[in-house]
């Protein structure tokens, strides 16, 4: 049978009985077997460890991955010889979330007739953006208070289009675009997105609420100030049965693009002040969604505010969620968080608490509310966790709160076969991932037909991860992994594209290869000397060598340690390509630019280490070397507010010099909570002689205090 119960999913503690939660049904009779899986039988294998800011990727049939960056571009990770290659790059918005967001693959795309790729990404419109010729201001901010005229300028959308893939090229000739998702821009947060599609072709879009979270006190931000800037007020979006925004939608795609609404959604068409794709409502932050193939059950992860401890007046401490539905609802947000856990009215002119939210029949009274007033019932989640440890989900265990729904293994016997070396077993199938953003670490959920939760255990215990923020199952039957790293807005050191295999407990591993250059840059002729060094076989295999210079699929070398002369200006990825006796292979690649040299950036002011307090205006002054003639005009300086392992990027300014004011922020305490206010500075050279443009980032962490 495909559904097992949880001591055969995994048995990372040898001899340890499974920890019930208190509302589940435990299987009783059943412990964790010795012969389920254990961690030392998986092996993680790097794909692309210079994945840009990675934010989603998708397995295409044929085994190649995609990814995606938020500054817009679409990476293609072949299997077949290991390397990376751009795809494409689209000119996105990136104030402060924004940017390219989730792809997804169409579930009937053939490579032919049917090539779709899906994305959903902020196109730049006209929103205005910091004009480096004023220092002292930024335009590119929308104002906190104003009037409707005000804030008008600063109304986009995220836009919802797939685009046909042609071998290794996404052509952007190709949109069609599908639907549009109300942006409010200028002011952070939560526009992210992800894309899913059911058994029978539905396609299903997560939308974040849209709402700045830095003045509520870490509960619900509900301020009906009419001066206000709406984005202060979630009650306009997730609770908007009239919006698109902190909603699960579904929606069937059309072969011109157009979209139908299928039945069972949460609002019959025709329903006035409702919006027909509308499936799940009453989300904050759902950035990771995913389904079940053959129940059809969606798996919903939700982000919480950040308050550490509940207030009377105010409503619950932080709490993520997680759960698993087939039906249409509300589940709650900005009102409750569960049925029993709602959050208090609160009046923001008068700085007063009111009674506690119904959310068994929840009523949105705001002035920003467009849709029906009376809100269906707020439904119960099978999971739900704080900071601390869980009464009813101790698995969990402590710390930050950033929860992902990742996918539900399908075992099939006959890829198992061909992947001997990869695909997992089948003592995973049907058991829903849960990953932990801020924890790096990932659980198996133990739910039955009903969708009831029986159990969790922690898969993968011992094997490091860095903010892991997408995971998919391939072809393969193998676990595809996207990590972010320890950083906020850019290419952090930790980020990497992988492949987790089960290898099995006699299993030969993969090599680790690592590859390295005497110069990475300078002018033709170059000759450089390049480096296996490093590389690891953890079984001693004699390995063999393959260096493709310039990545054209084609071999150069086969010496470990090879010398070329690169004799043409551009920018080569060189990629190294190691193979032991079995005939495993992994690459590593190192980049060499010719013609034209990287900028380097740094930051006169401020100095890392700094201390500043939230609503401070930091003065800003940052020098770019370059081999070109530079323009400040180039230079974006972003202010990101850190928080525990991630970060919310809330402006960005242009110019060598000018100034960025910190948002004030009562949701989160200096003295308990690890804040950290991030200054990324980043220039793009223009290209020269039909080089590509070259970036260079240097990044400052100040210190809040007060």
């Amino acid at each position: 049978m495909r559904r097992k119960t949880i001591p055969a999913l995994v048995a990372v503690m040898a001899g340890a009985l499974l920890s019930v939660p208190a509302t589940a049904n435990a299987h009783e009779g059943h412990e964790p077997t010795p012969d389920a899986p254990q961690t030392a039988e998986f092996q993680k294998v790097t794909l692309n460890d210079t994945p840009g800011e990675p934010i989603d990727l998708a397995v295409l049939p044929d085994g190649r991955v995609m990814h995606t960056t938020r500054g817009g571009q679409v990476w293609i990770n072949d299997p077949d010889n290991g390397l990376n290659t751009l795809a494409a790059e689209l000119d996105v918005y990136e104030h402060d979330e924004e940017g390219l967001q989730s792809i997804a693959i169409d579930p009937n795309f053939n490579g032919r007739g049917n090539s779709w790729v899906y994305l959903y990404y902020a196109p730049p419109l006209d929103t205005p953006v910091d004009d480096p010729a004023t220092p002292d201001v930024n335009e590119g901010d929308a104002p906190l208070t104003g009037t409707p005229e005000d804030f008008e300028p600063f109304e986009g959308y995220t836009q919802l289009s797939r685009f046909q893939l042609r071998g290794d090229t996404l052509d952007l000739s190709t949109e069609q675009r599908i639907i549009e998702v109300p942006a409010t821009r200028g002011i952070c947060c939560h526009v992210g997105g992800d894309i899913v599609f059911d058994s029978d072709d539905n396609l299903y879009l997560s939308t974040g609420d849209d709402s700045n979270p830095f003045a509520s006190g870490g509960y619900t931000p509900i301020d009906e100030r009419t001066d206000r800037n709406p984005a202060y007020d979630a009650q306009r979006t997730s609770a908007n049965t009239n919006d698109l925004r902190g909603k699960v939608l579904r929606i069937k795609v059309n072969r011109d693009g157009s979209y139908s609404v299928p039945r069972g959604n949460l609002f019959r068409p025709g329903t006035e002040g409702a919006r027909p794709e509308i499936f799940l409502m009453g989300l904050r932050n759902p950035f990771r969604i995913e389904i079940d193939q053959e129940t059809d059950a969606l798996y919903v992860a939700d982000y919480s505010p950040d308050a550490r401890v509940a207030d009377p007046g105010r409503g619950p401490d932080g709490t993520g969620k997680w759960f698993a539905t087939t039906r249409a609802g509300n589940h709650g947000w900005p009102y409750c968080v569960t049925p029993e856990l709602p959050y208090v009215d609160y009046d923001f002119a008068t700085n007063t608490s009111g009674e506690p939210f119904d959310c068994a029949a929840p009523v949105n009274e705001s002035p920003h509310n467009t849709g029906l007033r009376e809100l269906p019932t707020v439904v119960q989640p099978q999971m739900w966790y704080g900071y601390g440890e869980s009464e009813n989900f101790p698995e969990l265990g402590t710390g930050g709160i950033a929860p992902m729904a990742g996918p539900a293994y399908e075992y099939d016997r006959r890829v198992a076969a061909r992947n001997s070396a990869r695909a997992w077993p089948q003592e995973y199938e049907g058991h829903p991932l849960f990953y932990e953003f801020s924890r790096d670490r990932i659980w198996g959920f133990d739910v039955d037909r009903r969708n009831n939760l029986n159990g969790i255990e922690e898969v993968l215990a011992d094997l490091d991860f860095s903010s892991l923020i997408d995971m998919e199952f391939g072809p393969d039957g193998a676990l595809y992994v996207l990590e972010y790293g320890k950083g906020f807005f850019a290419e952090n050191p930790e980020a990497q594209l992988a492949r987790i295999d089960y290898i099995g407990r006699d299993g030969n591993h993969t090599p680790v290869p690592r590859a390295s250059a005497d110069v990475t840059g300078g002018h033709a002729p170059l000759t450089v000397n390049f480096s296996s060094e490093g590389t690891e076989d953890a079984d001693g295999d004699r390995l063999r060598y393959a260096w493709d210079f310039d990545s054209d699929g084609r071999i150069d070398s086969r010496e470990a340690n090879p010398t070329f002369t690169y004799s043409e200006d551009g920018v080569h990825l060189a990629s190294l390509r190691v193979t032991d006796r079995t005939g495993r292979a992994a690459n590593a690649e190192v980049e060499i630019v010719i013609g034209n040299d990287v900028p380097q950036v740094s930051f006169v002011t401020p100095a890392g280490g700094e201390e500043f307090s939230f609503g401070d205006t930091i003065a800003y002054e940052v020098t770019v070397t370059d081999d070109q003639p530079f323009d400040c005009s180039r230079v974006s300086v972003t202010y990101t507010l850190g928080h525990d392992t991630h970060g919310h990027p809330l402006t960005t300014a242009r110019g060598c010099v000018g100034s960025i004011t910190t948002a004030l922020d009562d949701s989160h305490d200096p003295e308990h909570d690890d804040l950290r206010g991030v200054f990324t500075a980043s220039y793009t050279d223009p290209g020269v002689n039909g080089l590509p443009p070259l970036t260079g980032t240097a990044e400052v962490t100040l210190v809040p205090v007060g």
